[in-house]
C-alpha cells in the first residue's frame, strides 16, 4: 500500500514537473504573439500578458513597407530551407548507405576524413567559399545558399549510426540476388526504413537553415533575394526614430509559423516511423 502511495505520488511529481516545463517552454512564444499585437509605445511601456488591438495595424505597416519584402524574404526562406532539407537528407543517407554497405579501400579512412570535417567551423572556410562563388558566379543566387547543404558531415554520421541500428544487410542482399539495381535498392528499400531518421534529420536541416543569417548575409546582395533572418536584422538595426517593435515583433512571428508546420507534419512521420518498428535480422 505505501509503495502504490509512492509510486502515485512520484507520477504525479513527475507530471507536475512536465506541465511547468512546457508551460516554461511556451511562455516566450505567448509573449510574442501578445507583443505582435501591441504597438511601439505599449511595447516600451513593458510587459503585459494581455493581447492589444494593433495586429492587423503592425501587419499593415510591415507588408507595406516597400524596403521589406517580408512575403518575398518568406518565399526565398522557405525555398532555401526546404531544398536544403531534402539535399542534406538525401545525400547524406546515400553516402552513409555506400560506407556502411560497400566494403571497400579506404572505407575507415574516408570515414575519419569525413568526420573530421565536422569540427572545421562554417566561419573558418566562409572565406574560401565566398571566392569559389564568385568564379563560378554564383554569388547573389539562391542555390548558393542550399547546394552546400548536400555535404553535411553531421547529418551524415546520424544516417550511418541509424542504419547500423535498422537495416539488415540481409534485405539489400535479398533485392541484390533478384537483380535490382542499386539505385531502386536504396530509394525503395533503403528509404522507407530509414523515414524516422530521415523525418528527424529534415526538421534539424530545415530550421538551421531557416535560421541561417551568416552565409546569406555574406552571399546575398539583391533586395528580392533576401531570407527572413536578413530582413529581421535590417529592420532591427534601423534608426532609432523610425524603430518600431510592433513590426519587429510581428516579423518574427510570421517567420516562426513555417518552422511549426514544418515540425508538425515531420513529428506524425517520426512519431509513425517509430511505432511501426523497424526490420531485424
Amino acid at each position: 500500500m505505501i509503495h502504490t502511495k509512492l509510486t502515485f505520488m512520484r507520477r504525479n511529481l513527475c507530471y507536475l514537473f512536465l506541465v511547468v516545463l512546457t508551460i516554461a517552454s511556451l511562455f516566450p512564444f505567448f509573449i510574442l504573439v501578445v507583443n505582435a499585437t501591441r504597438n511601439h509605445a505599449q511595447i516600451q511601456r513593458g510587459f503585459s500578458a494581455f493581447f492589444g488591438v494593433s495586429f492587423f495595424d503592425n501587419l499593415g505597416k510591415l507588408l507595406n513597407d516597400k524596403n521589406l519584402p517580408v512575403l518575398r524574404a518568406l518565399f526565398n526562406s522557405v525555398f532555401v530551407s526546404f531544398m536544403s532539407a531534402l539535399l542534406t537528407t538525401y545525400f547524406s543517407a546515400m553516402t552513409a548507405y555506400g560506407i556502411y554497405m560497400y566494403n571497400f579501400k579506404g572505407k575507415a579512412t574516408a570515414f575519419k576524413i569525413i568526420l573530421a570535417i565536422m569540427m572545421i567551423p562554417t566561419q573558418v572556410s566562409s572565406l574560401g567559399f565566398i571566392q569559389l562563388l564568385i568564379k563560378i558566379k554564383m554569388i547573389d543566387t539562391l542555390p548558393a545558399l542550399f547546394i552546400p547543404a548536400i555535404a553535411s558531415p553531421v547529418v551524415f554520421f546520424y544516417m550511418y549510426q541509424a542504419m547500423t541500428a535498422t537495416l539488415p544487410y540481409s534485405i539489400v542482399e535479398a533485392a541484390r540476388i533478384d537483380a535490382c539495381p542499386e539505385f531502386k535498392i536504396f530509394n525503395t528499400i533503403v528509404i522507407p526504413l530509414m523515414k524516422p531518421a530521415i523525418a528527424v534529420q529534415a526538421i534539424f536541416a530545415f530550421v538551421s537553415s531557416w535560421n541561417n543569417y551568416f552565409i546569406p548575409a555574406l552571399v546575398i546582395n539583391s533586395k528580392m533575394k533576401k531570407t527572413i533572418p536578413i530582413l529581421i536584422a535590417q529592420l532591427r538595426s534601423a534608426d532609432y526614430q523610425k524603430f518600431d517593435m510592433g513590426q519587429v515583433y510581428m516579423i518574427i512571428c510570421m517567420a516562426i509559423v513555417p518552422l511549426i508546420i514544418v515540425y508538425m507534419f515531420l513529428s506524425r512521420n517520426i512519431i509513425r516511423g517509430v511505432s511501426v518498428g523497424a526490420v531485424k535480422e
